[in-house]
């Protein structure tokens, strides 16, 4: 079954899906800077899921039409799914009703699980961490670090260099030989309304245009936990041949990364993925699906992609797309093997992967594991204790 999507004067035609395709409502996203407008398009997209459970599309459109900037604070737009707990660990390794830590001794993963599941370094596995929630005190504070970050990497390509840093403390200390707590505080916090840093943020219909071109997310749902993860033949980017998902399926874990050039978080983060894949390499696969640009000059363009050197229109053809991700790669130097998606975008939709999500897959190919919606839930720690509990399941089964 094909389903096409209206938007204004122009239709979307999207990829068959397993699943029963997602449509949201027409809407003329050029009137929606009038608060009667949207508001009248929060009631029709409301009258159109009546009933059901609105999809993470329809509740991002429904934040950005209530005037929401997608600054993170929209739940963004459902927690990450993981076959994986406390309860689950707890359970595994028999302990009592009333524990609240798994000691070391006690793990039966060896050394290397266990300290990607001990987030703290405190020598036990709690609860608290394998808490991923936007309340999760590590949370907040990576959240904090990770804006830092970006405000120091000049080159944009999420690693930080000793040039950098010395280029950092040189602006913050304005001659001086040391660095206050109020010099950091001037240089981070931009003076002026709370929001998105000058030039990057969007109005709404800039969101709504970008929510149904499949840019700043994917209208589909992707699979849901334990479901079969959809198979697809890709070609590697590199160009030395392609990747069929289900000649992967049998062997070991998958970690599914998905994500593009010009979304900023993602590359900021994609060092971390590296990271990862370089710590478990020999016994899990990594494929990454590069997929729609989420930030192009032509749709929610931003002013810091721009101060990177990365300035690109949205591909139009396959060819196009390939050179964008000739870009990303070349800028990240990345070690994961690329597959670039086709221009209609059938893997991304499949997967809900626009503009960055995560997923691990068990040996047999069902969905372990599925993040937020990047690029807020997009949470390299996360997917990496969701595919050490993978690897620990997996020990049991051989």
């Amino acid at each position: 079954m094909r389903s096409v999507l209206i938007l204004g004067a122009f239709a979307l035609a999207l990829p068959v899906l397993a699943a029963e395709p997602v449509v949201l409502p027409k809407l003329n996203p050029d009137k929606l800077g009038d608060p009667k407008e949207a508001a009248a398009a929060v009631e029709l997209v409301e009258k159109h899921f009546a009933g059901k459970k609105q999809p993470e599309a329809a509740q991002m459109l429904v934040a950005i039409l209530k005037g929401s900037q997608l600054m993170g604070n929209d739940g963004w737009f459902g927690p990450a799914q993981s076959r994986y707990s406390w309860q689950w660990l707890a359970e595994r390794h028999k302990l009592e009703a009333k524990a609240k830590a798994l000691p070391k001794d006690k793990f039966d993963g060896g050394a290397k699980l266990f300290d990607a599941l001990d987030r703290n370094g405190d020598g036990a596995i709690t609860a608290s961490d394998l808490d991923w929630s936007p309340n999760s005190p590590f949370v907040m504070q990576s959240g904090v670090i990770n804006g830092m970050f970006r405000r120091f990497d000049a080159s944009g390509d999420g690693r930080l260099t000793r040039e950098e840093l010395d280029a950092v403390f040189k602006r913050l200390s304005a001659g001086k030989e040391h660095v206050t707590a109020d010099d950091l505080r001037r240089a981070l916090i931009y003076r002026g309304p709370a929001g998105f840093s000058p030039g990057d943020g969007p109005s709404a219909p800039t969101l709504v245009k970008g929510l149904y071109a499949g840019e700043i997310g994917s209208i589909q749902e992707g699979p849901a936990l334990n479901d079969d993860a959809p198979d697809f033949e890709l070609k590697l980017a590199d160009g030395s041949g392609s990747v069929k998902l289900s000649k992967e399926i049998g062997k070991r874990p998958v970690v599914l990364v998905f994500g593009n050039f010009t979304c900023g978080p993602f590359r900021s983060l994609y060092p971390d993925v590296e990271a990862v894949f370089e710590r478990y390499k020999d016994r899990a696969t990594f494929i990454m699906v590069y997929v729609r640009e989420a930030h192009p000059t032509d749709g929610w363009k931003m002013d810091s992609n721009a101060r990177f050197g990365v300035a690109v229109k949205q591909p139009t053809t396959n060819q196009e797309r390939a050179e964008v991700c000739a870009q990303f790669r070349k800028k990240l130097n990345p070690a994961l093997p690329i597959v670039v998606d086709e221009i209609s975008d059938p893997v991304g939709n499949a997967y809900s992967g626009m503009p960055a999500r995560l997923y691990v897959l068990d040996a047999k190919g069902r969905v372990a594991y599925k993040s937020g919606r990047g690029p807020f839930g997009f949470k390299p720690g996360e997917m990496e204790q969701a595919l050490a509990f993978a690897l620990l399941e997996a020990s049991v089964a051989k």
